[in-house]
């Protein structure tokens, strides 16, 4: 796993392109879709929207992980190297 993970780092640029060629792909696909059953209006005459809506739910999700992680709930990144005495210890 650590030589593929070496081997994309290398390739960053192509990596990067091949995502997206892809995102570009599932973009074009919903152009396909029949939207004369949708179900709401947005469905209907926005190209594009789940694509959008996706994304955007995704961004959020992020957002809000970040900043529960920053609130507090994430330790700090040197949360086992600031003391090797315990409570006890310190007396």
């Amino acid at each position: 796993m650590t030589n593929l993970i070496e081997y994309l780092q290398a390739r960053l640029k192509a990596v990067v392109t091949i995502c997206f060629v892809v995102l570009a792909g599932v973009a074009a696909s919903s152009l396909l879709v029949d939207t004369g059953h949708a179900h709401t209006w947005v469905e209907q005459h926005v190209p594009f929207f789940w694509s959008f809506f996706g994304f955007s739910a995704a961004a959020v999700i992020i957002g809000v992980a970040r900043w529960l992680g920053g609130s507090g709930i994430q330790a700090p990144v040197d949360f086992y190297e600031v003391s090797n005495s315990t409570p006890c210890e310190e007396e």
